[in-house]
């Protein structure tokens, strides 16, 4: 049945193969179970029911994967996107998170009707690589900053705006650890560094009496505070445009650059270099962004982590479907997760920051006009404290700097619509 489903001799590979490759997968990228819980509860929802939330959403996307598309690539809310929809969405734009997430809801259907209509690629080749890197960069700094922010390392400051917090406070202390730990653990090879880095911070919390003790394993918590409980009312607003476009781009980013990675590492390319199935692997995260919204999480994504599996051997969708077993075994593990303090994912926010700017070395630094909007975009989103910000000026400094430096024809119709459209909407807000 299994090498039915996933041609598994055909693509030289076994189920053993798979399997370890689907554990390897699922230890690189386990921590989203502790750490967006956590950041959905800076929003007012219940942690409880996120967490379930994030458990099915990341097993229906990486079944769908699996199943549909055949692809060792797994799937779970993504890292950046749960952060603007708590701290830019919620918290600075003021909108309630049932209202978030039915933004997050719409931009799924967007997707998909994008994948569907084959029209991703041409948007896709429309946005210039210095917004796309400056978008990824930027998300890198503002994660920074929530993970420094929340562990008290950086505070508010009434003369400089922001200062140094009590290094000498045990959760500095511990978020200074666990990134240590963190960055120590990868550079010895370990694929499960960040979950490491968690628990064993958490476990430090637990035994000085920081943190108290829960257990270790339960029946899942309830889903109903978050089922269904999206709200459409507010979606239709003007200030709401901007946040489903955000959404949509950097979840559209965010999965078009893990496939292309994975793809590469693991050889999945066809002789045009393209990507064969795309569009069901595209389906897969669309439709598991839908059903995430709808049961109480932020958009869900495909993980770059996924090249760990497949550096381990994952060749086929039974990589995937693996890690969406693993993360239903998780529904049982929810008193550890709520036992994570906010110090102890530190480590793992900035150690995605580092991952996200590193693209930095692509830009074409000796051409100013291709520099100087990936910076501006960069900078702006920690210092406005939101990513639909940071694009927004982005996507006008790129348009501007084109126009004033002779360099009109660099700008497509696209990117000229989406300047025009983003002038407009700080003028009327």
């Amino acid at each position: 049945m299994l090498e039915k489903l996933f041609q598994l001799t055909e693509n030289h590979t076994s189920v053993r193969q798979e399997v370890i490759a689907g554990l390897t997968t699922f230890l690189t990228m386990a921590y989203i179970i502790f750490v967006n819980p956590a950041m959905l509860a800076d929003a007012g929802m219940d942690s409880g029911a996120v967490f379930v939330a994030t458990c099915l959403a990341a097993a229906i996307g990486c079944l769908i994967m699996g199943f549909v598309a055949n692809y060792p690539i797994a799937l779970a809310p993504g890292m950046g996107l749960n952060a603007f929809f708590t701290y830019s969405v919620v918290l600075d734009m003021g909108h309630q998170w049932q209202t978030a997430l039915a933004a997050v809801f719409c931009s799924g259907v967007l997707f998909m009707i994008l994948s569907l209509l084959k029209v991703r690629e041409w948007l896709m080749n429309a946005i210039p690589v210095s917004i796309r890197t400056g978008i990824a960069a930027g998300i890198g700094l503002f994660l920074a900053l929530i993970g420094l922010k929340n562990a008290g390392v950086i505070v508010d400051n009434p003369a400089t705006l922001v200062g140094l917090g009590d290094v000498t406070s045990f959760g500095v202390i511990m978020a200074a650890l666990s990134f240590v730990l963190v960055i120590a653990l990868v550079k010895f090879g370990h694929r499960s560094a960040v979950m490491v880095s968690i628990l064993a911070v958490t476990l430090l919390a637990v035994l000085v009496g920081d943190v108290d003790y829960r257990g270790l394993v339960s029946m899942p918590p309830s889903l109903a505070p978050t089922l269904m409980q999206l709200d459409f009312a507010g979606v239709f607003e003007v200030g709401m445009i901007s946040v489903i476009f955000a959404f949509l781009f950097v979840d559209l980013f965010d999965t078009s650059g893990t496939l292309v990675a994975v793809a590469q590492r693991g050889n999945l390319l066809d002789k045009e270099g393209k990507l064969p199935r795309s569009d069901r692997a595209m389906l897969a995260d669309s439709t598991a962004t839908i059903a995430g919204s709808m049961m109480g999480t932020s958009t869900t994504t495909s993980y770059v982590e996924s090249t760990a599996g497949v550096a381990a051997g994952g060749r086929t969708g039974l990589t995937a479907v693996v890690v969406g077993l693993l993360f239903l075994a998780c529904l049982f593990i929810s008193p550890i997760a709520g036992m994570v303090p906010a110090y102890a994912t530190t480590g793992a926010l900035l150690y995605v920051a580092i991952l996200m700017l590193s693209g930095l070395t692509q830009v074409e630094w000796d051409d100013i006009t291709e520099a100087a909007p990936v910076v501006i975009t960069t900078i702006m989103m920690p210092l406005t404290f939101s990513i639909a910000h940071g694009i927004a000026i982005g996507f006008i400094t790129y348009a501007a700097i084109k126009l004033f430096s002779g360099k009109i024809k660099d700008v497509s119709p696209t990117v000229a619509v989406l300047a025009v459209l983003f002038i407009v909407k700080f003028a009327l807000t």
